[in-house]
């Protein structure tokens, strides 16, 4: 089942740190977003698999956008 992940706040896809195939834990960093000067990080909600990242640096994202999917 995959699990979709969003933001918490719109802003600027500042940094990516993951990859599609990429294993990962819980609350490990996924993406950070640059809103109103500050990052904020988008956390995995449990552990899986990066299975696509729907978001590219520099893209200017919505709060509720789903930015990555794990398996």
């Amino acid at each position: 089942m995959k699990i979709r992940i969003e933001t918490e706040v719109a802003g600027k896809v500042w940094k990516i740190e993951t990859a599609v195939g990429q294993s990962v834990a819980t609350d490990d960093t996924l993406i950070l977003i640059e809103s109103m000067k500050m990052e904020i990080p988008v956390a995995a909600p449990r552990a899986g698999t990066i299975v696509e990242i729907l978001v590219a640096e520099g893209d200017v994202v919505a709060e509720g956008q789903v930015v990555v999917l794990l398996d």
